[in-house]
């Protein structure tokens, strides 16, 4: 897919057109935008140790780090690729190149120590992210298995702001669900019923048949152990997305 860029003739449209065509078009429109050779983290990562090696460290460089960003380069890796570059384009390149990057990955810095925080605090594992159920959930979720023999128990972690849809435990005979919260701030609400504020050590017995959602408060991170209860004829239904915590439904 061609990437479509606009910053060239913004700013010097009028003044140089053909300079401003070229970068839109030319640079970005086919150089950046060419399949099968190169992915977009790998011209990012180029253009990123290309614009170093010369001491740009201005508003382009900026946007070049902000773009490798948002084409897969973590932290880690931005550190990495910064501290190799520094032994061949210059050390105070480097440390230059470093202030502008640690501000472009603060907010990714910040939830990872919140994360880790979060873990650290929590005698059960966070665990992987919830991929198999991530349909379900508005923002990422983490599921850590306790146990899975006699009854199923499992850790699950949401981050800050993610809750799971509205849904319904069915059983033809017991079953149900029960919620221990271990660790931060979360919510658990039944359809036309308010919001409950969960907190650490609160138990949430969750029956058959009841229409409900639970997650993590807008600025705290969440975890509960989901126990399920046995029954026969047990499954899930699974409904539509929570619009607004604030609703009272």
């Amino acid at each position: 897919m061609a990437i479509k860029q606009t910053a060239g003739r913004e700013a010097l449209g009028t003044f140089a057109p053909k300079f401003a065509q070229l970068n839109d078009d030319v640079l970005f429109g086919e150089v950046w935008s060419r399949e099968g050779l190169l992915s977009l983290r790998d011209r990012s990562i180029v253009t990123v140790v290309s614009l170093l090696a010369q001491g740009l460290t201005d508003s382009s460089f900026q946007y070049h780090l902000m773009t490798a960003k948002k084409n897969g380069v973590t932290k880690t890796e931005i550190a990495e690729i910064l501290t190799h570059a520094a032994f061949y384009v210059g050390w105070s390149k480097a440390w230059a190149a470093f202030r502008m990057a640690k501000e472009v990955w603060t907010e990714e810095t910040t939830a990872q120590d919140a994360k880790t925080e979060h873990a650290n605090h929590m005698i059960f594992p966070i665990g992987a992210p919830n991929d198999a159920f991530a349909q379900y959930f508005s923002g990422q979720s983490y599921l850590a298995p306790i146990s899975t023999e006699q009854v199923g128990i499992y850790n699950v972690t949401f981050e800050p702001g993610c809750r799971n849809h509205w849904h319904i435990h069915h059983a033809k005979q017991g079953g149900g669900q029960i919620l221990i919260c271990v660790n931060g701030q979360g919510y658990y609400q039944e359809w036309g019923k308010e919001i409950q504020t969960l907190h650490v050590g609160d138990v949430v017995h969750i029956p058959v048949g009841v229409k409900h959602w639970h997650g993590a408060t807008n600025d705290s991170w969440f975890s509960h152990l989901a126990v399920e209860v046995p029954g026969e004829g047990v499954s899930n239904e699974w409904l539509e997305a929570v619009e607004n915590v604030d609703e009272k439904k």
